[in-house]
């Protein structure tokens, strides 16, 4: 119990990696603080944990709203006493190159995971300040976060600020006692996430193409494995914990060996 009398709170509780975080952070003794823009996945989401016998509350909120974040963390403390841990999960996926992504949308993808997280961090952090508690942010980056990707023009440049914004952010908040780091994911395997789903009470259609869809990404990563959110909440588990006491400003990545692998290997191919 490695989180116990910890709270957490958790942007982006979708059942995909902000759900698995959830989980993982519940089990380890935490009560949870369940934030999405979405009713249905804060909800959900903490009723699932609230089954296990974790203590877990569901907030609806937009992060670009300031008004709406504050409410948010005030409630998070009004609930639980404070709050000891923040992982900015929230994001939204919009597929367009630099050639088709209108202003608005480049925009609005931006303000999610940057502000949204800018947003936060400062909220939270001011709270822990105030409280005198010791805290842990990690922020949520991507490999796309890392590599050029076409067609995926403010998604990568947001998780790439991201890089930079826990850096800075660390140097800053290093005096109050709170440690800022990032995780990277890569592409996942969707078993975990479809099954998270329909524990929370959901229809999942499709669930074999879905599988299927990842396949492709499988055979293309060097340990020839997605992984899961649950693996990437055991790392955010570790971060969060008194076991990284001496880690802030670092990316750990969990993403199989994606972005340390030369890219011109192909490791499907049989060994020589």
């Amino acid at each position: 119990m490695r989180l116990k009398d910890k709270v957490a709170l958790v942007t982006g509780t979708s059942a995909n990696i902000g759900g698995g975080i959830a989980e993982s952070f519940a089990k380890e003794g935490a009560a949870v603080v369940c934030v999405d823009s979405s009713a249905e996945n804060a909800a959900d989401c903490a009723r699932y944990l609230e089954s296990t016998h974790a203590r877990a509350l569901p907030i609806t909120c937009d992060v670009t709203d300031e008004r709406q974040v504050l409410k948010a963390v005030a409630s998070g403390r009004e609930a639980f006493g404070g709050i000891d841990i923040l992982v900015n999960c929230a994001a939204i996926f919009n597929k367009k190159g630099v050639l088709k992504m209108p202003l608005d949308e480049w925009r609005r993808q931006l303000e999610i995971i940057l502000t949204g997280t800018f947003l936060f961090t400062k909220h939270v952090a001011k709270l822990m300040i105030e409280q005198r508690r010791k805290g842990s942010i990690i922020n949520i980056i991507s490999t796309a976060g890392h590599q050029g990707e076409p067609d995926n023009i403010a998604y990568c440049t947001g998780k790439s600020g991201l890089l930079n914004f826990t850096r800075s952010a660390a140097m800053e908040l290093v005096a109050h006692g709170i440690r800022v780091n990032s995780l990277t994911p890569t592409a996942t395997d969707p078993s975990e996430s479809l099954e998270r789903a329909v524990r929370w009470g959901r229809k999942v259609p499709n669930a074999d193409r879905m599988k299927q869809a990842f396949e492709p990404f499988r055979t293309r990563v060097a340990m020839q494995k997605l992984p899961s959110p649950s693996d990437y909440g055991q790392a955010a588990v570790f971060l969060a914990s008194e076991d990284a006491a001496m880690i802030t400003g670092t990316d750990l990545r969990v993403d199989a060996g994606a972005i340390a692998q030369y890219w011109a290997w192909d490791p499907s191919a049989k060994p020589s």
